[in-house]
This record gives structure tokens, sequence and C-alpha cells, in this order.
């Protein structure tokens, strides 16, 4: 009997550590549900450089030259791409810790991307604020 009981401890010892959180999976869940919405968030940044850039393309602007509408596009499409790769090395990250039962929440990327999207809306506040209009531009007050 002694032998039996013996064994089934080894078993226990055994055992990953991560395997012994009961809420291991749904913990898994929500890391992936939190990866996919850093992902959503990349690809919008990303689309939405390309909206800035393109949207010479509908309105023709008084001076030929490509202006600075670029550069806010670029940066967005930028932020967006480092967005997404930051996310799915958080993802490991998390996942592996979540595996070791050792994960603690950080708060920088919290901070890191919320100071990216405030410089970005700063950047496009003073984009079109700073950007003249084409006088016949149905946007433009009488």
């Amino acid at each position: 009997m002694q032998l039996k009981l013996k064994a089934t401890e080894e078993g226990k010892d055994n055992k990953k550590p991560g395997r012994l959180n009961p809420s291991r999976i749904r913990d898994h869940l929500a890391n992936e549900r939190t990866y996919l919405a850093w992902m959503r968030t990349g690809i919008a940044l990303l689309g939405f450089g390309v909206v800035i850039v393109r949207l010479r393309a509908f309105q023709v602007p008084l001076i030929p030259r490509p202006g600075n509408g670029w550069k806010l596009g670029l940066v967005f499409s930028l932020v967006g791409l480092i967005t997404v790769c930051l996310s799915t090395s958080h993802y490991f990250a998390v996942r592996r810790d979540i595996e070791e039962d050792t994960y603690e929440p950080t708060d920088r990327w919290v901070l890191l991307f919320s100071l990216a999207v405030m410089i970005l809306g700063t950047g496009v506040i003073y984009f079109v604020f700073t950007t003249s209009l084409d006088p016949m531009s149905p946007l433009m007050p009488e």
C-alpha cells in the first residue's frame, strides 16, 4: 500500500508547475484575446497610415510637391508595424509565464502604447490645422 502511495506522490512531482494552475486554460485564452486585440490595433494603424497618404489622390492639393502628409502616414504605418512585433513578442512571453506559473502584469506596454497614440494624435491635430484646403473644396466654409 505504501509503494502505491509513494508512486502517486512521485507522479505529482513530475508534473509541470503550470499544470497545477486550475485557471491555466482561461489564462491562455485571455492572453490570445489580448494578442488578437493588439493585432487589430496594429492593422488599424497601418490602414490609417495608408489612408492618410492616399487622401492626396482624392483631393488634388494646391501645391504640386508631396507635402507633409506622407510623413504622418509613414509614422502611423511604422507604429502599426511596431505594435504587431511587440504584441507578438509579448504574447509569447506571457504564454511562457503562464506555463511556468510566474506571470506578473507589467505597465510598460500600456505606457509605451499610450505615449505612441498621444504623439500620433498630436501629429494628426497638427496636420489637420496646418494643412490648407483647396478654395474650391466643399469642406471650406464660405
